[in-house]
């Protein structure tokens, strides 16, 4: 409990000098949209052959998942990364077993239920949701091929005993999954939106749910 007093001791005397190191280093990243829509699924309705519409509506898809507000939660150790050049997350955060942070520096120490504007600080803001948490060890993504996060994904071993149906609701439907498109000033979105990007996932399922080569 102590040491969590003082990790907070130390969040607010260094949010209030405008230099809050635990998300990152102060570096400024503009607002974009600069990824680009997502197809529509009608858009894959040339492909005639199922197998191969389904494999290309994943690799469409997977433009979102391998996006950094996806994917920094998503990495290869039990420590998040963060920005858009993927470094390691500052300070060091070792989540082991947990997703919400290891005893006495929860991620909840500094992501709160929203985002939340820095004034002061090239960084512009904190990322925060109200279900803020680290991806399990299960679901690492990063140094992944394509090919290989869509096994992952779909592998009930893995994804969270996730159906197929369930992987439709999640992706289209979660808080958090949506927050990738509102991640708050100075940090980019995926392309597309979460609704676009679970119609993908839906069509993707409804193909067999193949995976790329």
């Amino acid at each position: 409990m102590a040491m969590r007093f003082a990790a907070i001791a130390i969040v607010s005397v260094l949010a209030t000098a405008g230099t809050f190191v635990l998300v990152g280093p102060l570096r400024g990243y503009a607002e974009t949209s600069g990824a680009g829509a997502l197809k529509a699924v009608s858009d894959f309705d040339t492909i005639v052959d199922t197998r191969a519409r389904s494999k290309a509506i994943f690799e469409e898809a997977s433009r979102v998942l391998t996006h950094p507000r996806c994917i920094n939660c998503h990495p290869a150790t039990r420590s998040p990364t963060q920005g858009e050049d993927k470094h390691p997350h500052v300070p060091l955060m070792i989540a082991s077993n947990s997703s919400l942070g290891p005893l006495g520096l929860a991620c909840s120490t500094c992501h709160g239920p929203e985002n939340r504007p820095i004034v002061g600080s090239r960084m512009k803001s904190i990322p925060g949701n109200a279900h803020w948490s680290l991806a399990p060890a299960s679901m690492a993504w990063q140094g992944l091929k394509v090919s290989e996060i869509c096994q992952q994904v779909k592998d009930t071993s893995r994804n969270g005993n996730r159906s197929h149906a369930d992987l439709i609701t999640h992706m289209g439907e979660d808080h958090l999954v949506g927050w990738a498109w509102h991640p708050g000033e100075g940090r980019s979105a995926p392309p597309g939106s979460q609704e676009t990007f679970a119609a993908l996932v839906a069509a993707w399922v409804k193909t067999g749910a193949e995976c790329p080569d």
